[in-house]
């Protein structure tokens, strides 16, 4: 009997979240990306996967949606990688929720993918995950909690190891060839 309460409730889960990818669509078809109903039905399976792989449950809406809408206006998506990025994407929040010790809001974690995302990774989804969240991580495992009051945007520059682009240099640098 709970099997079957557990099977219905699953279904009506999924249906749910697959109007909602439909509404996603039509916001997201103006930067030229949608997911098609199979695509669609695979983010549903890849989530189900990653929850079960980070012992998480969810029991509200997922977070799906909030990652489509975050994402969409990136320049490094489009129709050939929105729905494979979408799933590392979806595994990377899941893995951070675990590994930040649940400190982190969707919203705080969702802001620093992003802004990384499109920053410092270049879209490259593994160093989003292999360097940026587990500096990010480990910063907040330690204590730090900076990113509250900056719903997770512009921390990743107090973790960062590497040297970045210093313009001021180059243009220095430039002068003295040139002039």
């Amino acid at each position: 009997m709970d099997e079957n309460v557990y099977g219905l409730w699953a279904a009506k889960r999924t249906d749910h979240e697959l109007q909602l990818i439909e509404k996603c669509n039509e916001q997201t078809q103006q930067f030229g990306i949608t997911l098609a109903p199979d695509e669609a039905k695979e983010l549903i399976i890849s989530r189900n996967e990653s929850l079960k792989k980070y012992h998480r449950i969810e029991l509200g809406p997922g977070i799906l949606d909030k990652l489509i809408y975050t994402f969409c206006d990136s320049q490094y998506l489009d129709q050939d990688n929105y729905s494979s990025t979408l799933m590392e994407l979806q595994d990377i929040f899941y893995k951070f929720k675990n590994e930040s010790g649940d400190k982190l809001t969707d919203e705080e974690l969702l802001n620093f993918m992003k802004e990384q995302f499109e920053t410092v990774c270049c879209g490259d989804v593994d160093y989003l995950e292999g360097t940026c969240l587990e500096r990010f991580a480990s910063a907040i495992r330690t204590g730090q909690t900076s990113y509250k009051a900056t719903a997770g945007l512009g921390e990743y520059e107090k973790l960062s190891e590497e040297n970045r682009w210093d313009n001021e240099l180059y243009l220095s640098v430039i002068k003295e060839l040139f002039w």
